[in-house]
């Protein structure tokens, strides 16, 4: 299910699967509980892609058929696992993705394509307007990177920056000094590293202590034309108070995650000044999905066999 990109069938080999089962990809994502439970009522096995879909206990409650869930990769915040797990449900994971190469890279991609204005010079360019039109981009070299979080991607996007000649500071609520300088940038403290960065890439994993981590009095202190990285998750930020920033063409935002997914039509985002958007491509490299897909079918070949493998909680 979820598969938004209609690209499940190409990533592995369905075969041995097919055979045992049948399989239907579900490419649509669905608007609420009450759609997710009409059209999954019937399914005997489940396999989600990452957390696109919620399920909540009450959503789990009206599968009746549910015997197997397999989610790729391990963390989904917005899944009842430990519920399903106590409700007999064999839940399986993947691995895929876990250097955190793929949505590093993305972020990287975003940093360049929004400093140097590439979205709109292609628009242009296809326009047959070539330069006429275009506003000169900057350099990176000698300006500051700002990363809130500073984990394995984190650190990955310390490096790049490294490499661009920039100057690398870092924060999160538990970062020290030492660790800081461990992993290839500068400790600051948050409203330091807001007034000083030129570039703010965020890489936090979206928690209680963190929604809302960039609110209005942060954005504010921003520097004017600075540009705000978002590969993590769309609620880390006031999506608001970003919004009146951009149209006020204070900053410019380079995003791959919302509040909401998919974005629906007529979002303001959508039509904001000063941005490059994607639409959540940051783990969704070829190498992830064909790892995501083909350990799924095995999970599933091995549940089907009575002896499931990567199982993420014990069965009850």
């Amino acid at each position: 299910m979820d598969d938004w990109q209609e690209i499940a069938r190409a990533s592995a080999d369905w075969g041995a699967l097919e055979q045992r089962a049948a399989i239907v990809f579900l490419s649509r994502p669905l608007q609420g509980e009450d759609e997710a439970a009409a059209v999954l009522r019937d399914f005997d096995i489940i396999l989600a892609m990452r957390e696109r879909t919620a399920f909540p206990a009450s959503l789990v409650a009206r599968l009746p058929r549910l015997k197997m869930f397999n989610l790729t990769g391990k963390r989904a915040p917005s899944i009842d696992l430990a519920g399903m797990a106590g409700a007999g449900v064999t839940v399986c994971y993947t691995t895929g993705g876990e250097t955190g190469a793929a949505t590093a890279e993305l972020a990287l991609a975003l940093m360049l394509a929004a400093a140097r204005n590439i979205p709109s010079a292609e628009q242009a360019l296809r326009a047959g307007r070539f330069q006429r039109g275009t506003v000169p981009g900057i350099e990176l070299s000698g300006k500051v990177l700002g990363l809130l979080g500073l984990g394995r991607l984190g650190q990955r996007m310390a490096g790049y920056g490294a490499a661009l000649g920039m100057t690398v500071l870092a924060w999160s609520q538990n970062l020290t000094p030492d660790a800081a300088s461990a992993g290839g940038a500068s400790y600051a403290s948050k409203q330091d590293l807001l007034a000083q960065s030129d570039v703010v890439s965020l890489h936090l994993v979206l928690s209680e202590r963190t929604r809302g981590i960039l609110a209005a009095e942060d954005l504010a202190q921003m520097k004017d034309g600075a540009i705000l990285v978002n590969t993590s998750r769309g609620p880390l930020i006031d999506e608001a108070a970003l919004l009146d920033a951009l149209q006020r063409g204070r900053i410019f935002a380079a995003l791959d995650v919302y509040g909401e997914e998919p974005l629906p039509p007529g979002h303001p985002l959508l039509a904001a000044p000063n941005t490059v958007l994607t639409p959540h491509l940051g783990y969704g490299s070829a190498e992830t999905f064909a790892t995501f897909y083909t350990q799924s079918i095995e999970n599933a070949l091995a549940f089907l066999d009575g002896a499931p493998i990567r199982l993420l909680y014990p069965r009850s």
